[in-house]
């Protein structure tokens, strides 16, 4: 499928006719598993107000309302369907519910930080709240850190772009911001992957002692 419709000339071009809504939207829609780049439509925002287009506080608010709403829908569509979702892809790939058990109660420690922390990683900032949500973490709880991590997240981003956008190019930008973004997330897959994995050797060594 193409993804012309979702360049960054493009994202320019909706900013610029619908304004603020266009950056509510896009980063809601990105919360909702939809694959816009809420990133880049949060980076157009910052761009726009430092060239006094937009409002800084304005793009700032659009950008934590539409990572909050996005984020408490994708935690109600984890908590209420995504369980039943997981049982049936570990059924595919003949992955026990035992070990998605194990799976759940891993994340469930660590869910917390991740909600908050995942705004800066590409791809978890998406999947973060389903996960939270099929871990059935108290509501309160999630929305607080995800409002905290949302308005981190926005403020960062937006300031970034406001002040950044003054002496290097939009593209150059959310190029390095894209770069960084997905560095991290390979950074943070290895120190999650590496331990699970010579776990995995130890155990499968023991066995065969």
């Amino acid at each position: 499928m193409s993804l012309e419709f979702i360049s960054l000339e493009n994202i320019q071009e909706f900013a610029h006719q619908y304004g603020y809504w266009a950056i509510f939207l896009g980063i809601l829609l990105e919360n909702l598993g939809i694959p816009l780049p809420g990133e880049t439509v949060t980076l157009v925002g910052g761009f726009l107000a430092g060239s006094d287009e937009l409002s800084y506080w304005l793009v700032v608010g659009d950008a934590v309302a539409g990572a909050v709403i996005g984020g408490a829908c994708g935690y109600w569509i984890g908590r209420l369907g995504g369980w039943p979702f997981l049982l049936q892809i570990g059924k595919i790939f003949r992955i026990s519910e035992e070990k998605l058990l194990n799976i759940k109660e891993q994340f469930s420690q660590n869910a917390i930080k991740a909600v908050f922390f995942g705004r800066f990683f590409a791809l978890l900032r998406i999947f973060a709240a389903p996960l939270a949500g099929i871990a059935e973490i108290p509501f309160p709880k999630f929305f607080l850190y995800n409002l905290a991590g949302a308005t981190t997240w926005a403020a960062v981003m937006v300031t970034l772009a406001f002040f950044a956008g003054k002496v290097i190019s939009l593209e150059q930008l959310v190029a390095w911001v894209s770069q960084f973004a997905i560095a991290a997330l390979v950074i943070l897959v290895a120190v999650i992957a590496i331990p699970l994995w010579l776990e995995s050797r130890q155990v499968k060594r023991a066995a065969g002692e």
